[in-house]
Formats: structure tokens, C-alpha cells, sequence
């Protein structure tokens, strides 16, 4: 049995690639297939280390996930837990309704959003400042971030004015239906931590 590419399937390269993060179908064709031909060794080798292997196949990802702690013998984190700040928080949020309200309407292929869209939408829920420069750099600071987190991937042959960033589907592996029925009520929690009043901090439904 071999991958695609004619190279036979190696645990060690699978391994390697998700320990280094999300391994996607379309952006890491030889590590995904080396995941996808040894799965079953994979989780076995995962399980040693305390985490476990999760893999989408329809939707094309893998990533791997800290089992919950044994209180006898607890274990090193291997897998970072990231800090988010609240607009970073929000930001996943808004990215996520989208995505639902996307595959609802028979959303076909990827979602794919301007950043001034994007920016747009964090500046509902974000304090008004007099400095309009101070806001949009704090919204591309959110964005970056979000970026380098692997839920957002700008758009090849964009600038980053005019940027155009692709909404990954993993997002809906950390976001799951039970956090989105609640929805509109975290954001009303997030308009209150940033003194928005009620008014600016209800969700338009967009």
C-alpha cells in the first residue's frame, strides 16, 4: 500500500506533521495521506503520549487533542492551550455563525470573506474610539492572530488592504452546536465586558 504519491505510508511523517498542528487535504496532500493510510497506528502511538487523533475526512483535517486528565497520573501538556482575548474570542464566534449560516444555504465549496466584512463585524461589538487607525489596526491585529491560529487563511493574491480570507472548516471541531445555541447571549456578555451598551450589543443576525 502507498500514498498518492508513490511514497509507502509512514508513521513517522504522520506523527511529525500533527505535532506540528492541523494537517489539511488540500494544503498538506502528503502528510494527509500518510495520516489517512495509518490511522489505526497513529491513534495507537497518539494514545502513549495522552492525546488523542481527531480526523475529518469529508471536511479534510486532522488534528490532534489532549485526553482528559487521569488524576493518578497526570501527564506534560504536549498540546498548548491558547490564551484568547476577548475580540479574538468574538472574532472565532462571528466566523462561526457565518460558517453555519453558510452551509444553510447550501453554501457549496469554501467561505470566503473580505476583511473589511470581517472588520465590519468586530466593530459592531467593539468600544467606539475616536481613533479610527487605532480600531482597524486592532481588528488586522485580531485577524493576524486568528490567522496564525489556523481557523483563517488569506486568500493567494490579496493584499492586505484589499485581503479576502478563507474561513477553515476546523473552526467547527473547537465550536460546537451546543456553544452556538448560546449564541446571542455571549455576545450580549461580550458588550458588557467591552461597556457596550444593549442596543450595540445585540447580534443583528447577520
Amino acid at each position: 500500500m502507498s500514498t498518492s504519491g508513490g511514497q509507502s505510508p509512514n508513521l513517522s511523517i504522520a506523527a511529525i506533521a500533527l505535532m506540528k498542528g492541523v494537517v489539511y487535504r488540500d494544503t498538506h496532500e502528503q502528510a494527509w495521506q500518510h495520516i489517512l493510510r495509518l490511522r489505526p497506528q497513529l491513534a495507537d502511538h497518539m494514545a502513549v503520549l495522552g492525546l488523542d487523533v481527531h480526523l475529518d475526512e469529508a471536511e479534510g483535517w486532522a488534528y490532534l487533542r489532549a485526553r482528559p486528565d487521569d488524576p493518578d497520573q497526570p501527564l506534560p501538556r504536549l498540546i498548548p492551550r491558547h490564551k484568547l482575548s476577548l475580540p479574538q474570542s468574538l472574532l472565532l464566534a462571528l466566523l462561526r455563525k457565518a460558517l453555519l449560516e453558510f452551509d444553510a444555504t447550501d453554501g457549496v465549496g469554501r467561505l470566503v470573506l473580505s476583511r473589511d466584512r470581517i472588520i465590519a463585524d468586530l466593530r459592531t461589538f467593539l468600544a467606539d474610539s475616536p481613533n479610527e487607525a487605532r480600531l482597524v489596526d486592532q481588528a488586522d491585529a485580531t485577524i493576524s492572530k486568528i490567522v496564525d491560529l489556523g481557523y483563517l487563511r488569506q486568500v493567494k493574491g490579496t493584499s492586505t488592504s484589499s485581503a479576502e480570507y478563507e474561513v477553515r472548516r476546523i473552526l467547527k471541531a473547537f465550536i460546537d452546536g451546543q456553544w452556538l445555541a448560546e449564541f446571542d447571549a455571549r455576545l450580549q456578555e461580550y458588550a458588557v465586558s467591552l461597556g457596550l451598551g444593549p442596543e450595540q450589543g445585540e447580534s443583528d443576525d447577520r
